[in-house]
């Protein structure tokens, strides 16, 4: 059965590349020859998630994947076209336009993986289904990275899974930049972004819309973001300063059980980072969101939800520099979040840390070596949190280097998970922190300067994992005792409670191929395995929605005249679900004042839910031109 369903994934990936192959060969009998396109990777890319102090990407002991997003904006609509480029990312989007989507790693549920904006933590207190609610537009997005595995030592809680982290970057020249599009279902986007520097100081303001009737009923949306920020050199060191807002209104239909719904999400993020000096570094955000919930959209009274959570962060970091090509770094850190809602209530919660962590680079030597720990302290009372995490890489030949890392990641439950109620769902106030511990190791080979290839394999083990279970049958007593009401055992009810004996084991790899000055072609594959062995006859809502395969092969030619064609297909098969494609195409110009764009999104026209219930546009055609001002 199971050499059926890969020989089946197979012929699903290589028709969609087959005629993405003819389609271009077409388009190129008439095109110019292709021009000298740089290669992409020829200057050092630089990583800091995972690691004390950035390293370049190459030297990584962690398994971090970096997207770039500054000069490919053309291409996307949202960051999570940026993001599904990572096999090991999978997303369970609602619909389209870059509005509520949940993030998974490595089989992790959407809420166990810590979403972050320039190092800044972005997860939502009430729920992590808003954790990519991000403040900040698209267009002021420099790259994306993203940390596979556990990453509690250095970031913190919520990081079980993974780290994904949105970095912006200060302009280096004058310019303005300006993008409109229309497409189907009524669809229309626009984008400003002006940058400025002047002396030691850069500046950038944008702004981004973007809205829909809806590919069906009561599936419309409007999203609404901007963002400025600034950066000053003065004799402390860099000032960074940001402030961002945005207001996001969908039709909801579906995406929470068979109603007509409709929700509103607002917010906006400060934030403040200032050097002191070469080593110290001290910076402080605040985050304020709010959620407007309606179960009927047509009569909002017969069931509404209002949330409105703030939350704060403050740290202290400095790195030593020590002989023999150590580097030792420090932090102290402060958070706090807090909720007022007509449905959770009012609660407040606050948690101190401090970490270290020491790193061993010594000058020409193949090895490397990281050691760090991380103590987590929460308000009320609650017990303290231990995290820590080693990683080491040897690079056998110049050509290849081997990694390994093993570390212990946790997160808290949210408001949701703690208080929320309503005729379906009920919370759980006696929740228990969730943990795991994980493991991987890889190789990274380059035989040349066209060709890499990467293999990872890893282990997740998870403790107290939040999920909700219910029973098809009444009376259960399988049922924990979180799921009664009124004294009285409910089984028709999702209920909070934790759950042991989880584990994920799996394998990611990912193959890049430069065949000349204007092509490439990437393809990664993710596969996964989990087991849960304390279920006992019930029902779970959310451990088992994870990807059983998943890849996504994408094939980039530079043709004639600054003109990049892009094809991506991807391949996923949820557990015990049906394997499906979806395949996206772009045709920009990223050169010249005047860019005109097209995307052409699910051109395999795939019917498909990425969340079960929720269906997913078909397809989808927008167009449109940007003007660039200035270099």
């Amino acid at each position: 059965m199971r050499r059926k369903q890969l020989v089946h994934l197979r012929r699903v990936l290589w028709l969609p590349l087959l005629a993405v192959g003819l389609r271009a060969a077409v388009f190129a009998q008439n095109a110019m020859p292709p021009p000298s396109a740089p290669v992409k990777g020829k200057t050092e890319t630089m990583v800091v998630l995972g690691t004390a102090t950035p390293v370049p990407l190459a030297e990584s002991q962690r398994s971090v994947e970096v997207l770039p997003v500054k000069g490919e904006s053309l291409a996307a609509e949202s960051p999570q076209d940026s993001l599904r480029e990572d096999s090991s990312v999978f997303l369970e989007e609602r619909g389209a336009g870059g509005g509520q989507a949940d993030l998974v790693l490595r089989g992790g549920s959407f809420e166990q993986t810590l979403v972050l904006l320039n190092g800044f933590r972005i997860n939502d207190a009430q729920t992590s289904h808003h954790n990519l609610d991000l403040p900040v537009p698209l267009a002021a997005m420099d790259s994306i990275e993203v940390l596979e595995g556990a990453g509690s030592t250095l970031h913190g809680v919520d990081a079980l899974s993974g780290v994904v982290d949105f970095l912006t970057a200060a302009p280096d020249h004058d310019s303005i930049f300006l993008r409109g599009g229309e497409g189907s279902f009524e669809s229309n986007e626009e984008t400003l972004l002006a940058g400025a520097t002047r002396g030691r100081w850069s500046g950038r303001v944008t702004a981004e819309r973007n809205f829909s009737t809806g590919f069906m009923t009561d599936r419309d949306y409007r999203n609404e973001d901007s963002s400025g920020e600034s950066w000053l050199g003065t004799r402390l060191g860099m000032t960074d300063l940001m402030f961002a807002g945005s207001d996001r209104s969908f039709g909801a239909n579906q995406f929470y059980g068979n109603y007509p719904s409709w929700e509103r999400t607002k917010g906006w993020f400060g934030s403040a980072r200032q050097e002191l000096g070469s080593q110290t570094e001290a910076a402080f955000a605040y985050r304020r969101h709010t959620d407007e919930f309606v179960l009927f959209r047509d009569d909002p009274a017969i069931y509404e939800n209002n949330h409105m959570d703030g939350s704060w962060q403050g740290s202290l970091r400095r790195t030593e520099k020590l002989p023999a090509g150590t580097v030792l770094s420090m932090g102290l850190e402060a958070d706090g979040d807090s909720i007022h809602s007509n449905n959770l209530g009012l609660h407040a919660r606050n948690r101190g840390a401090g970490y270290v962590d020491m790193d061993l680079r010594p000058a020409k030597k193949r090895w490397s070596l990281s050691a760090g720990a991380r103590e987590e302290i929460f308000s009320g009372g609650a017990q303290a949190v231990f995290s820590p995490e080693v990683a080491g890489s040897l690079r056998v030949a110049r050509s290849l280097k081997l990694r390994a890392t093993g570390g212990y990641g946790f997160r808290i439950p949210t408001y949701t998970d703690l208080y929320y109620s309503d005729p379906s769902t009920l919370g759980n106030a006696n929740l228990r922190a969730e943990s795991a511990w994980t493991g991987d190791g890889g190789a990274d080979w380059t035989p040349s300067a066209k060709v890499t290839l990467s293999a990872t394999g890893f282990y997740s083990q998870q403790h107290d994992t939040i999920d909700y279970v219910r029973s098809a049958t009444v009376p259960n007593r399988n049922l924990p005792p979180s799921c009664t009401v009124d004294g009285a055992q409910v089984a028709n009810i999702w209920c909070a409670d934790n759950l042991n004996g989880l584990y994920f084991a799996g394998v990611e790899a990912s193959f890049t191929w430069i065949p000349n000055q204007s092509q490439s072609v990437r393809v990664e594959w993710t596969a996964l395995h989990g087991a849960q062995t304390a279920l006992h006859g019930l029902e779970s809502e959310y451990v088992f929605n994870y990807p059983v395969e998943n890849i996504h092969a994408s094939w980039t030619w530079a043709l004639g005249h600054d003109i990049v064609l892009t094809n991506a297909v991807q391949l996923a098969q949820r557990y015990q679900q049906t394997v499906y494609p979806v395949w996206n195409a772009t045709l920009t110009r990223d050169a010249w004042k005047v860019r005109p764009y097209l995307w052409l999104m699910n051109v395999s026209n795939t019917g498909y839910q990425e969340i079960i219930g929720v269906k997913m546009p078909p397809r989808t055609i927008m167009g449109g031109i940007a003007v660039q001002v200035g270099r």
